[in-house]
């Protein structure tokens, strides 16, 4: 007898086997649903009881309150019960819609919680915001409590008549499971009979050769491009094993190109993506002060000096806007290859004067405090990427705290170093994200908060401060606010003293 006609009398009799075996066991799990459903039914019609069994304690809760202080804020547990209590009424109808006598006892129990609240609770209600003393006679309590039992042993005579369905239901749920799985056992074990024993053919004529392709696929679908499987087996296997060799070559070189484009595709994206959200960062700040005291130079008429001093203002944001719009088209070479930063003496007491003035123009809520121990305080470096990193910490401290309050700008001599301090009173940094705040694109929970950024400005500040030969760090708890302060080293040859003014509390 030939392989094929084996192959084909073996399979004529598992259909028969296995038609057979799930003809039955079709009807024996149908049946099991069935009881499964009415099961499942009585815990659903069981959960929806107990909820509004709950809101009935609720009712009388508030309603116990409301007696005992006379309070109505006491009436709050009454009130949300009230609310809610018609659809929990309505569901619970309409789940026992099918039982007859489980509908009409929930009809019962409607009929007495709708009379317990508009013959007693109702009234009460009224009658205590007139009278509260009313609250406290003996009588009232007696009544309530005549209402209550009545409701409770409704609910208890609901549940036990649910609790004997659903133990009924249960029990026929496990009948027809085990009848199930003996139809289903018996089915199996003709089909697994004869399955073994044509199995045992297969396997010792061309289930070695073909076992041994289907591993070279799996392990080839795992990433392993160079593999190559022995040519072996019958003529079908062997051609078989040739046009996967081949196949795994052609997979091969194909993958190794795939991933050199996605990667130069990734590299791009991730360039594109940080660009923008650099761009979108770093040009808020100087343009709305542009756009803020422009504004206020269209809407007041101010002396000339003011005037100047406010142009001279708008003039410096333009001027950083546009050097920051330069910086931004080679944020590619400062990624791979550092800041390129300009070093002159800078007054940082000036250079944070100027920043506070900038900042607290931008929100009415917040008061921006500048205290300096000492003028001058001389550092070397980049004034324009140094007031980038204090403009990000004022604008930081001015969104984390929404509800205003004191900004602090605080300088100071610490040795040979000079330190800036940034203290807002704001919500604080959570200790599980202390850790990430000066990763890129980090913002923790902001985003939700309705809080705006880009999670760009601490890590550029963090970068721009190292470059200085200085060092950056933080302070927060969510109940003072967060602290913010920088270090740098001071300008050498100035002949200042580090007689440094403590910082306010």
């Amino acid at each position: 007898m030939t392989l094929a006609r084996r192959m084909w009398l073996a399979s004529v009799a598992l259909a028969f086997i296995v038609i057979a075996a799930f003809a039955a066991l079709i009807l024996a799990v149908s049946a099991q649903r069935e009881a499964t459903a009415r099961e499942a039914r009585s815990r659903d019609v069981t959960a929806a009881s107990l909820r509004l069994e709950k809101l009935v304690v609720d009712l009388e809760t508030g309603i116990r309150g409301l007696t005992l202080t006379g309070q109505a804020r006491f009436l709050e547990p009454y009130t949300d019960a009230r609310r809610v209590l018609p659809s929990h009424l309505d569901a619970l109808q309409a789940q026992v819609a099918d039982d007859a006598p489980q509908h009409r006892r929930a009809e019962e129990l409607e009929a007495r919680i709708r009379d317990y609240i508009d013959s007693y609770a109702e009234p009460l209600v009224m009658i205590v915001a007139e009278t509260p003393e009313i609250g406290q006679n003996s009588l009232v309590a007696d009544e309530g409590k005549r209402h209550t039992d009545e409701i409770q042993r409704l609910f208890d005579r609901f549940l036990a008549a649910e609790e004997t369905f659903a133990e009924n239901a249960a029990g026929d749920a496990e009948g027809r499971a085990e009848l199930a799985v003996i139809v289903g056992a018996i089915g199996m074990g003709a089909s697994a009979a004869l399955i073994i024993l044509f199995g045992v053919f297969l396997t010792r004529s061309i289930g070695r050769p073909v076992r041994a392709v289907a591993s070279g696929a799996t392990r080839l679908a795992g990433g392993e491009w160079s593999l190559r499987l022995p040519l072996q087996g019958p003529g079908e296997v062997r051609e078989l094993t040739r046009a996967f060799n081949e196949m795994a070559e052609q997979v091969e070189q194909n993958n190794a190109e795939l991933e050199q484009q996605n990667e130069e595709l990734r590299e791009s994206e991730r360039m594109k993506t940080e660009l923008v959200n650099i761009v979108s960062h770093e040009l808020r700040t100087p343009l709305a002060s542009v756009l803020g005291f422009t504004a206020l130079l269209l809407k007041r008429d101010f002396d000339p000096p003011v005037r100047r001093h406010y142009l001279g203002i708008v003039d410096a944001q333009a001027r950083r806007l546009a050097a920051l719009l330069e910086d931004f088209l080679d944020v590619q070479r400062i990624e791979h290859e550092g800041l390129d930063l300009a070093t002159e003496k800078v007054d940082l007491a000036g250079l944070l004067d100027e920043q506070a003035e900038l900042y607290a123009e931008q929100s009415p809520n917040h008061t921006v405090e500048v205290v300096v121990g000492q003028r001058p305080l001389l550092v070397r470096g980049d004034p324009h990427r140094l007031a980038q990193v204090v403009g990000n910490l004022l604008s930081n401290a001015i969104k984390y705290s929404p509800d205003g309050g004191t900004v602090e700008l605080v300088a100071e001599h610490i040795g040979s170093d000079v330190r800036v301090i940034v203290h807002d009173e704001g919500r604080g940094i959570p200790h599980d994200q202390q850790e990430r705040i000066f990763t890129k694109f980090f913002r923790g929970d902001a985003g939700a908060t309705g809080i705006t950024g880009t999670g760009l400005g601490l890590a550029v500040s963090r970068e721009i401060v190292e470059a200085h030969g200085g060092s950056i760090g933080f302070d927060s708890d969510p109940t003072t606010g967060t602290t913010f302060w920088i270090e740098l080293p001071e300008e050498s040859g100035d002949g200042s003293q580090n007689n440094s003014k403590e910082r306010p509390r």
